[in-house]
């Protein structure tokens, strides 16, 4: 999309999925503004070029971090919501599947698979190779 916007959308889409599940807490709404926020700085100065579009999309990929993010920066409070609110036993092995050392992997598949995915739409979809 070669114009503003396209990160606010998707912001507006996932902060309404959020509102409707009753989960828009500051945990998970002030990560998705800023970078939302990111996103639309980066396609800006890139003059909405398909680098800009491709760092975009890696940024949004972590829009919802905030979400998940926790399991690995608020562990404590994470392991609490999960033994009140889940069955027994889902919030050991929530914490035994989710080792620090998971942390980079997921950062690592979140830039890679939206970095291939962007290439593989530029080129089916929209015609660009380059």
């Amino acid at each position: 999309m070669q114009a503003p916007g396209a990160a606010v959308c998707l912001f507006l889409g996932l902060l309404l999925l959020l509102l409707i599940i009753n989960d828009a807490v500051m945990w998970h709404v002030i990560p998705l503004i800023v970078i939302t926020i990111l996103a639309e700085i980066v396609r800006a100065m890139t003059k909405y070029s398909r680098t800009g579009d491709i760092v975009a999309t890696v940024l949004m990929c972590f829009s919802s971090f905030g979400y998940y993010g926790q399991i690995w920066f608020n562990r404590a409070y994470t392991y609490e919501c999960a033994v009140e609110e889940m069955p027994a036993g889902y919030g050991d092995t929530l914490m035994s599947v989710s080792p620090v050392w998971a942390f980079p992997v997921v950062v690592a598949a979140g830039i890679i698979v939206p970095v291939l995915a962007t290439n593989v739409y530029m080129k089916k979809h929209a015609g660009i190779d380059k």
